[in-house]
């Protein structure tokens, strides 16, 4: 199963941690896997290139867990309020989207949103 906890920060998402693996098929034909790393990628691509933001993304060498941290969707961190609410709006949708997918897929992705502080996020996976 794949564990994905979303940290947000009041109602500002900042970032995510993907943890596991859905199991949902074998390598290669996980269509769950598939669609998460397709989500994730997107996610990175825009900020970086759309929004030009940086993203702190880490990811473990062995076991492909990843975390993606986005400070300028926070507004102590952003000063174009349309970059920071678009950035926390894409990240926000990315969870609107995983939990449609509880639906079909609820056996092999878990979903959760926890509120902390964004310098208080564990910086390993």
């Amino acid at each position: 199963m794949v564990k994905v906890v979303f940290f947000k920060s009041g109602e500002t998402y900042y970032g995510f941690r993907e943890t596991g693996h859905a199991g949902f098929d074998e390598a290669g034909r996980d269509i769950v896997c598939a669609a998460l790393s397709a989500m994730t990628m997107l996610i990175i691509n825009t900020v970086e290139t759309v929004w030009g933001s940086d993203v702190d993304f880490k990811m473990s060498d062995e076991t492909a867990d990843l975390q993606v941290v986005v400070r300028s969707a926070l507004p102590e961190y952003e000063d174009n309020s349309p970059r920071q609410y678009a950035i926390s709006g894409l990240l926000y949708s990315y969870y609107l989207q995983l939990n449609d997918m509880l639906e079909e897929y609820y056996e092999y992705l878990d979903v959760d949103c926890i509120d902390c502080d964004v310098d208080s996020v564990p910086s390993e996976i």
